[in-house]
Formats: C-alpha cells, structure tokens, sequence
C-alpha cells in the first residue's frame, strides 16, 4: 500500500470544504490532515508540517488563494487550485500549481488531479545501462492522435519535447519534426502521460525527459534548453515548482563548479 497522501483543505466556505472531505474520503491512499478558512490558517498548517497537498481556493478572506501560494515555501507541499471561474486556470499554471480544479468538483477530476501530485512526488531515476529517460518513457506509452491541417499526425509521446501557444494556435515540438495542431494547451495537458510534461508557461508546455539546461532569468524563472536547440520560457512560479522537484534550493543552478 502506498503511504497516504496528507491533504489540507482550504476554503473559506465549510459546505465546500465538506464536499472535498468527502470526495477525498472515496479515493484510497488519501487523509485529510487539516483544514483551513483562510490563507493564513494555510500557511500556519504548512509550517506545522505533514502536508503533501494543499487543495486551495482561490477567493478566501485576507490572502487569497493566489497570495498564499506565492509564500509557500519552496520545499513545501504540491498545491492544487480550486475554483469556480475557469478564466483562473491559466494563472494557476503561472503560479506554480500542480493543476487546478473548476467548482462544482468532480470526483473523476479531482481524481485526475491528485494522480498528478503523486507523479510529481516521486521522481524516477533512469538506472545504469537501462536506456534514457527517453526511452523508459516511450515504451509504455500508445501513440497520441493530432490533428493538423495536414491530417491526422500519430505521435509517440515520448518523442514531444514541448508545446507552445502562439497567435491563439499550438505548435508541437518533437524528435522527427513540429506540427501545428488545432489542440489547446490544456487538451494536451488532458492527453499527455501525468509523467514528465509540465505546464511551465501559460504558453507553454515542457516534457523535461527533453531538457538539457535550465537557464536562470533576472524575472527567477528559467530558459529551458531542449536536446533540439529549442528554448522554452518557465515562469517564476513553474521555476519554483521544478526546484523543488528536481531537489535544488534557489540559486543552486548559479553556483559556479567546484
């Protein structure tokens, strides 16, 4: 059995915080360990330690939801958006989070969301003499339909090293060539393996098997090389996010070899 998911609910509302419990108290592996009405009950929980996921609104009294993931410490626990508008679910990308959630929540979706936060929480390293990344995330994977103006390309996703939206259209980097797609980022997102791709950009999509080099940009974000020679934006937040994933502290990736 896996270990338990802790998570804290927050939300201002107790009718909401009671449907999450109960939603929660459905999936297997999960416990709520707290709740919280406001951003600051948030922090305080967080630094008390033992939470592995915040699922937090976003319009709460005194710090929103939006403030109280920007002082979320970098090594704190995932944070997962819950909303009643969908106009937020970029910016919940934009702030770091793990995915986000519409109001009236959904058991299929949150299911989705929590399977996320477990990806993130164990990162797999590629053993000795047992191929690249790459390649381990290839094999398991089927091929991923997209549609372009050209037909119908079948892709293995494994070989997508990014997305990226410009001009209200997607383009689709991959080893073998880019194909522009009537997709959206977030269909990409609902398609993709939950494993190695990121939304670290609103406009932007990273599959970090991919990444050869994070770039550290005066906003604290990162420029993100690819094994093509393709540089992808990571916002301030996604930065964070991909810090504490990846087990550096700020300003690691500035210190010059010994």
């Amino acid at each position: 059995m896996n270990q338990p998911l802790r998570i804290l609910i927050a939300d201002d509302e107790l009718v909401a915080r009671k449907r999450l419990a109960r939603l929660l108290a459905a999936f297997p592996d999960t416990t709520v360990c707290g709740e919280a009405a406001d951003g600051e009950a948030v922090l305080e929980a967080v630094r008390a330690g033992g939470v592995d996921l915040v699922l937090l609104d976003i319009h709460m009294p005194g710090l929103s939801g939006m403030d109280a993931l920007a002082l979320l410490p970098e090594d704190g626990p995932h944070v997962v958006l819950v909303t009643a508008h969908a106009d937020h679910a970029v910016d919940a990308f934009e702030h770091g989070a793990v995915d986000y959630v519409l109001k009236p929540v959904e058991a299929s979706r949150l299911q989705k969301a929590l399977e996320r936060v477990r990806n993130r929480l164990v990162v797999k390293v590629p053993e000795s003499g047992k191929g690249s990344a790459v390649e381990q995330l290839a094999r398991p994977l089927t091929r991923l339909p997209i549609p372009t103006r050209q037909g119908i390309v079948l892709v293995d996703p494994g070989t997508i090293s990014h997305a990226t939206l410009e001009d209200e259209l997607v383009t689709v980097f991959t080893s073998q060539g880019d194909y522009l797609t009537d997709f959206t980022l977030q269909e990409l997102v609902d398609r993709l393996p939950t494993e190695g791709f990121y939304r670290v950009h609103r406009r932007a999509l990273l599959n970090l098997a991919h990444v050869t080099r994070l770039e550290p940009l005066e906003t604290g974000g990162y420029l993100a090389r690819t094994t093509r020679g393709h540089t992808v934006e990571v916002s301030r937040q996604s930065a964070r996010e991909l810090r504490r994933m990846l087990g550096l502290r700020r300003g690691t990736e500035e210190e010059p070899p010994a």
